[in-house]
C-alpha cells in the first residue's frame, strides 16, 4: 500500500457543486483531498481487507445471538430493559439489515484490526460509493491514473441488488434524517437513490417533523402512515425518546433494525474477543469494570475475564484505549500508555457512557496521516472501501477523505 501524489482535477469544485457535495470542504480544511491517492493490490484488497471483513460480520452476528439471549449483556450494552424484548424479536424475526461500515486499522502488511464496527448510522456513503468513482473514472480519462486501474467499489451496485432482494417491486421506503445537515442527507440520498434504481419509492422526510398517529403508526410531514422507515438516528437516542414505547405496535419496520443496537456499540468488541479470543483481525478487548483495578490500581482483574486478560496484560500495560459504548467521531476516546494519558478528544460529549478497554494498536503513518480502513458491508458481505485520515492519532469529525485505486 502507498500513497502517492497526484495532480487535483482542475473541475473538481464545480463538479462537487454540480453533485451537491456542499460539505467537500468544512472549516476552511478539504474534507474530500484527492491531491494524494492510496494504491493498493488486489491481493491486499482481497485477502487482506475484503474477505476478513465478511468474516468478521459473520461474527457479529454470532455474537448478537449470544446478547440477545443475555440480560446482563444486554445491559451492559447499554440496552433500556424495557426494551430487551424489542432488541430480541428484531433478531429473532430475521429483520433484514442493509449497510454497515467497519473501521479497520492496515498498513499494507496485514493483518487488518478492527477498531470498531458503524453498523447502525454509518456516514462517508456518499463519498465512498459514489463520489471516489467519479474520481477514479475522471482520472483514467485524464491519464493521470493508468488505463484499467480499479477501485474496490461495488457499494451502490450491492446496495441496488440489496433493496431488490427485500422488497417488492414500488414499495415505499421513508427515509429520514436531520434536514439540516449536509453529510446526513447525503448518506440517506445515497441508500434512496439505489432503492429508486430497484424499483422502490423513496420519500424524504425531516426527522423533525415525524408524528404518530392516535393508533399509534409513525407518520411522516404529510401524515402519511410509514410502513418502512429508514433513519439516519442512533437506535441508542431513539430508545431513549418517548417515542420508543410505539416503536413494538407501530407496524412499521426500521432500517437499520432494532437488533443494531447491539452491533453499532463498542461493547462489541469485548463479547468478540471472548468468543473468538486470539483471532488475527481483532483486538484484544474488554469491559473497562473488569479490569480496572488490573490497570489503575495494580490489582486483579474479575474472575470471569482473568485468564484472558493475562494473556495480553503486558500489551495492555504498554498501551490501550478507553472508549465509551457510545461514542462518534473520536469522541471522548483516550490513550493511555505506561499508565498516563497520552492523547485524548477534545469532544467529551459521550463521557457519561459506560466504557470499554482495546488494546492500542497504532495506525500506520503516511506523510503525517494516519488512515483508517472503512470496509462496507452491504447484506452481509464487504463491497467497497472509503478511506479517511487524520493527523492525530484519534479519527476524528475533521479528518479528510482519500480516494483509492487497485493497480500491481
Amino acid at each position: 500500500m502507498e500513497k502517492m501524489t497526484l495532480p487535483e482535477r482542475p473541475d473538481l469544485a464545480a463538479k462537487a457543486a454540480e453533485q451537491g457535495f456542499s460539505f467537500a470542504s468544512m472549516h476552511g480544511e478539504p474534507y474530500w483531498d484527492e491531491t494524494s491517492a492510496y494504491r493498493l493490490t488486489l491481493a491486499q484488497v482481497e485477502t487482506d481487507l475484503e474477505d476478513p471483513a465478511t468474516e468478521l460480520h459473520a461474527m457479529t452476528r454470532e455474537a448478537v445471538d449470544r446478547i440477545v439471549r443475555d440480560e446482563a449483556l444486554m445491559t451492559r450494552l447499554g440496552i433500556p430493559p424495557a426494551h430487551f424484548d424489542l432488541i430480541a424479536d428484531s433478531w429473532s424475526r430475521n429483520e433484514p439489515e442493509i449497510y454497515g461500515r467497519m473501521d479497520l486499522a492496515y498498513d499494507g502488511a496485514g493483518p487488518a484490526k478492527l477498531l470498531e464496527y458503524n453498523a447502525d448510522t454509518p456516514t462517508s456513503l456518499y463519498e465512498s460509493a459514489a463520489f471516489q468513482w467519479q474520481w477514479l473514472e475522471d482520472q483514467m480519462a485524464a491519464g493521470v491514473l493508468p488505463q484499467g486501474s480499479d477501485q474496490f467499489n461495488g457499494i451502490h451496485e450491492a446496495l441496488v441488488e440489496r433493496f431488490r432482494g427485500l422488497f417488492p417491486p414500488r414499495t415505499d421506503i421513508h427515509f429520514t434524517a436531520v434536514a439540516d445537515n449536509p453529510e446526513d442527507y447525503a448518506t440517506v440520498e445515497q441508500l434512496a437513490w439505489a432503492a429508486r434504481e430497484a424499483d422502490l419509492g423513496a420519500h424524504f422526510s425531516d426527522l423533525s417533523k415525524l408524528g404518530v398517529s392516535r393508533e399509534g403508526q409513525f407518520l411522516d410531514a404529510e401524515d402519511r402512515v410509514i410502513g418502512t422507515l429508514f433513519k439516519l438516528y442512533p437506535w441508542e437516542d431513539l430508545l431513549a425518546d418517548d417515542y420508543a414505547r410505539h416503536i413494538a405496535r407501530s407496524g412499521c419496520l426500521f432500517l437499520e433494525p432494532a437488533w443494531k443496537a447491539v452491533v453499532s456499540n463498542k461493547g462489541l468488541l469485548p463479547v468478540l474477543w471472548q468468543m473468538f479470543d486470539g483471532h488475527p483481525n481483532l483486538l484484544p478487548a474488554f469491559f473497562a469494570d473488569d479490569v480496572a483495578d488490573a490497570l489503575v490500581a495494580g490489582g486483579r482483574p474479575v474472575p470471569a475475564v482473568a485468564k484472558a486478560f493475562d494473556r495480553v496484560a503486558d500489551g495492555f500495560r504498554r498501551g490501550h484505549v478507553v472508549k465509551p459504548i457510545f461514542s462518534r467521531e473520536g469522541a471522548s476516546i483516550s490513550i493511555v500508555e505506561g499508565g498516563e494519558v497520552t492523547e485524548t478528544s477534545p469532544n467529551t460529549e459521550y463521557d457519561r457512557h459506560p466504557r470499554i478497554v482495546q488494546a492500542y494498536h497504532p495506525l500506520p503513518v503516511f506523510d503525517g496521516f494516519r488512515p483508517v480502513m472503512g470496509a462496507w458491508i452491504v447484506g452481509q458481505a464487504c463491497v467497497g472501501l472509503g478511506i479517511r485520515e487524520d493527523r492525530g492519532r484519534i479519527t476524528q469529525d475533521l479528518s479528510r477523505f482519500k480516494p483509492h485505486y487497485i493497480a500491481e
